[in-house]
C-alpha cells in the first residue's frame, strides 16, 4: 500500500516499484509497455512531468532513485491489470492478483470513510439545531427573568402588618 501514490487525482504505482514486484529491471518493463503502447491509454498509464517527478523525489528525502534518464511511467489500477497481459508469466499474474486486492482494499477503505463523513455531517446538523434550540430556551428564560425584575413589588394581603413578617 505504501507504493500507491495519488497523482493527478488518481491512485497510481510507479514503474520502478512494479518492476521490482515483478522481478524485472525497470528498463525491461518500460520496453514491454512501449512495444504495446496501444494497450495503455492515458487513463491506464502516463509519464510524470518534470515538475511532478521533482515533487515526488523531494518527498523521498533520501534519493533512492539513482540517475534516472527518463521520466517515470505511472500506472493506474487498470494499467496494472493491463501489465499482466503484456508481462505474461506466472509471477506477473500472481503479483497482479495481490495488487488488485490492495486496490480493492483501498477502495473499500475510501467507501467506509465516506460513510463515516456523512454520519458525522448528520450529527453536526443535529448538534447545530440543538444549539439553536438551547439559545432560544435561554432567551425565553432571560425574558422571564427581566419581566419579573421589572414588576413593582406586590402589596401584601393578610392579617400581619409588614413590619412583623
Amino acid at each position: 500500500m505504501d507504493k500507491i501514490f495519488l497523482i493527478r487525482g488518481q491512485k497510481v504505482m510507479l514503474d520502478r516499484d512494479l518492476a521490482e514486484l515483478y522481478g524485472l529491471d525497470t528498463k525491461v518493463l518500460k520496453q514491454q509497455v512501449r512495444r504495446n503502447l496501444n494497450r495503455f491509454p492515458d487513463d491506464f498509464m502516463f509519464e510524470l512531468t518534470e515538475n511532478e517527478f521533482f515533487i515526488m523525489r523531494s518527498q523521498f528525502v533520501t534519493s533512492s532513485w539513482g540517475g534516472v534518464r527518463y521520466l517515470p511511467m505511472v500506472f493506474t489500477e487498470h494499467g496494472v491489470l493491463m501489465l499482466s497481459s503484456v508481462l505474461n508469466n506466472k509471477k506477473a499474474i500472481a503479483v497482479n492478483i495481490q495488487i488488485m486486492r490492495i486496490f480493492t482494499r483501498l477502495r473499500q477503505m475510501l467507501t467506509d470513510t465516506i460513510g463515516l463523513k456523512l454520519e458525522i455531517e448528520e450529527i453536526k446538523k443535529k448538534v447545530q439545531n440543538q444549539d439553536k434550540n438551547i439559545e432560544l430556551v435561554f432567551s425565553y428564560l432571560d425574558e422571564l427573568i427581566t419581566k419579573q425584575e421589572e414588576q413593582p413589588p406586590r402589596k401584601r394581603i393578610g392579617y400581619k402588618p409588614d413590619h412583623l413578617v
